[in-house]
């Protein structure tokens, strides 16, 4: 699992596609559509999926001895959900071969200064992941925060030992920004893992977001990303 901070000047497209978390979230998403999803993650060498609960167990199956990872979502995308009904969520997945979980926070009680609200929800889902050897991303949905919410919501992420922090849901008002990106990567150090997420459509975005510190990318485009990533050999 890579999780520092990237330093490569450029991104060709290898490199690019092992950052990618090749996305499809959609509600009316079909298995015609997760197979399609799956196919390109194999045919590219994206890092993972990143799909639906519903979607779990055919992912797996399809992507079987492929290295790329199943990733899915627990209390999505309003975060809302009773900590134990993500916990139960996230222990439900990763039992039917999920191995990353991404989890929204409790937007809400974080804005409300409820720390120890938003700590106990996160913790709950790390400890249920961690049991069946998942890792888990929080999503912020920065887009809704402040800054201060922003940095306090990254040391409680932190303290419930997660191993990434996201951005965004992409079902919001707004999606990843490089500003956004560097205050995370500003606020959890070089160790952690940042997930950029929501909006990113080309090569030059990937490559804004990395150069501002994410080392995933969560995105429906990956494929029109790397068909616009320089050659190898560029650099």
């Amino acid at each position: 699992m890579n999780t520092s901070a990237a330093s490569t000047p450029g991104l060709a497209g290898p490199a690019l596609a092992r950052l990618i978390d090749h996305t499809l979230l959609k509600p009316e998403a079909t298995p015609a559509q997760i197979e399609q999803l799956c196919a390109e993650a194999r045919t590219h060498g994206f890092a993972a999926v990143c799909l639906n609960p519903t979607h779990v167990r055919l992912a797996v199956r399809l992507l079987r001895g492929s290295g790329v990872a199943v990733c899915t979502v627990v209390g999505f995308p309003l975060g809302a959900d009773l900590p134990q009904a993500k916990a139960f969520e996230a222990a439900e997945v990763v039992r039917l071969g999920a191995t990353e979980v991404d989890m929204v926070l409790n937007i809400g009680a974080l804005k409300a200064g409820d720390h120890a609200l938003v700590l106990r929800d996160v913790r709950a889902v790390v400890r249920a992941a961690r049991a069946g050897g998942a890792l888990v991303k929080v999503i912020l949905e920065t887009c809704l925060l402040t800054d201060d919410e922003k940095r306090a919501a990254c040391r409680l992420v932190q303290q419930a030992r997660a191993a990434f922090v996201k951005t965004s849901t992409g079902f919001s008002t707004a999606g990843a920004t490089v500003a956004d990106v560097a205050l995370l990567r500003a606020t959890v150090g070089p160790k952690m893992g940042v997930k950029a997420a929501g909006g990113i459509r080309s090569w030059a975005d990937a490559q804004a977001m990395v150069q501002a510190g994410a080392t995933r990318l969560g995105t429906s485009a990956g494929v029109a990303l790397l068909r616009g990533a320089p050659a190898a050999d560029a650099y």
